[in-house]
């Protein structure tokens, strides 16, 4: 559930959260457990903490997140206020190509819905289209979409992504709101420790539901990605790339490209595909060190 100063916080169904030391072996190999691992785990006794352990070992993964590292998401629920802040197209696609490029899927959820009207909802919904995203448009306020968002979270580990100021910890709070007793005590028993807002950590919001708070996002720093590699991250771009006449086309300066027409065509959103340059420009002139 989280991973802070060398103790990992493992939950055990049934009993509860278990205070945790990793065993040397895993030093050795250079490896550690990371969030969202299922791990198995030895207890140990302690007669100040109720519930201590031994993690012995890291079950296979079915995914790892390079940035920040986490391990074993089923989706990230990418979240931006529909108002007040305005949406930051460009940080929302910066999120999108993370998570495309690390193979997660994602939902895109405007939060403060209250704040706008049909037709602005319509627009956002136009930008995002062709690119096949799920979209929710919640309020945390008049409880808008609140219950089709907890379907789209329910049986899932999550990892939320998005600015200060979109109602993140509103958005949990609500999904936290009918919690368990059990499911309580974790969420309080993991908050122990300073600075817990540099760490990752998981927060149960339904059974078999998981949210996970991370504090990584905030850059387009994806080790191993390239400048070549951003197109691939644009869903709407792929049907179109056949049609390039060049081979690597980097659908930015070239002629006969395939993306470009599927633009002037109005099949492409004209926000995504300025975005997709100015991120291409970016990493383009990246210096490398």
């Amino acid at each position: 559930m989280k991973g802070i100063s060398g103790f990992y916080y493992v939950y055990v169904a049934g009993t509860g959260i278990y205070e945790c030391k990793a065993k040397g072996a895993f030093r050795k190999d250079g490896i550690k457990p990371l969030i969202g691992d299922q791990v198995e785990i030895t207890e140990t006794q302690d007669s100040e903490i109720e519930l201590t352990g031994n993690v012995d070992h890291i079950l296979p993964r079915k995914n790892v997140l390079i940035r920040p590292a986490v391990a074993n998401i089923d989706m990230a629920l990418v979240i931006f206020a529909a108002a007040k802040p305005e949406p930051n197209f460009n940080l929302l696609d910066r999120f999108l190509c993370m998570m495309e490029f690390q193979k997660v899927p994602v939902t895109i959820c405007f939060n403060k819905c209250d704040l706008i009207s049909e037709e602005e909802k319509e627009r956002l919904r136009q930008i995002y289209k062709a690119s096949g995203y799920p979209i929710l448009f919640t309020s945390t306020k008049t409880g808008e979409s609140m219950e089709a968002l907890k379907a789209c979270l329910r049986g899932k580990t999550t990892t939320v992504a998005g600015p200060s100021g979109v109602g993140k910890s509103s958005i949990i709070n609500c999904l936290q709101s009918h919690l368990h007793m059990e499911t309580g005590d974790i969420s309080a028993k993991i908050e122990r420790g300073k600075n817990t807002t540099r760490h990752s950590q998981i927060v149960p919001i339904m059974e078999d539901s998981f949210i996970m708070d991370t504090p990584g996002f905030s850059s387009m720093d994806v080790p191993g990605m390239e400048k070549e590699d951003l197109w691939k991250c644009y869903p709407e771009f792929l049907p179109f790339e056949p049609y390039c006449r060049f081979q690597g086309c980097s659908h930015v300066n070239e002629p006969d490209c395939g993306v470009k027409e599927a633009l002037s065509d109005g099949k492409i959103s004209k926000i995504r595909y300025e975005n997709y340059v100015l991120i291409y420009q970016e990493m383009k002139n990246l210096r490398k060190y």
